[in-house]
């Protein structure tokens, strides 16, 4: 189920998925721009350090978050359909992105993360929970967008 601004965990012995959604008050084609322009992810999320890479078809890309910022997460884009659907991840995790359209060119933005697979039981517990980063994802692209809207951009 997905969280509306707040972000909602379930957790399963051999997986754990995070989601989280927010209205943002800017058309799809706007987020969009701002979601899959790599470079620039640092001067408007706050989550993530550096992410460096191409965001498009087949592309890889190579992530530090502020979650863990001694590491470095290299994930491929596993689907890229402009400007509704863009998944990203590696082995062990999939994020999947989703902007739909709604009413007055508005976008419905939910972002979904997957983490898991026969060993995750193992390692479950060292990874940090994704609530609060999912949560300030979400405002930091409303804020960012909704900012490139009112400019006229």
């Amino acid at each position: 189920m997905v969280g509306e601004e707040r972000a909602v965990t379930e957790k399963r012995t051999f997986s754990r998925t995070t989601s989280v959604a927010t209205n943002i008050e800017a058309p799809p084609l706007t987020v969009w721009e701002i979601l899959t322009d790599a470079p620039r992810y640092p001067e408007w999320n706050t989550t993530v350090v550096s992410l460096t890479g191409n965001i498009q078809p087949g592309g890889k890309l190579q992530l530090v978050s502020a979650l863990d910022p001694s590491r470095t997460f290299k994930l491929k884009v596993k689907a890229y359909d402009p400007p509704s659907r863009l998944i990203w991840g590696d082995a062990l995790g999939t994020r999947t992105y989703t902007l739909t359209q709604v009413d007055g060119g508005r976008t419905r933005f939910e972002m979904v993360e997957k983490i898991g697979g026969p060993v995750f039981p193992l390692f479950a517990s060292k990874i940090p929970p994704f609530d609060a980063t999912f949560e300030q994802f979400a405002a930091d692209l409303k804020a960012a967008a909704e900012s490139k809207t009112e400019a006229g951009q």
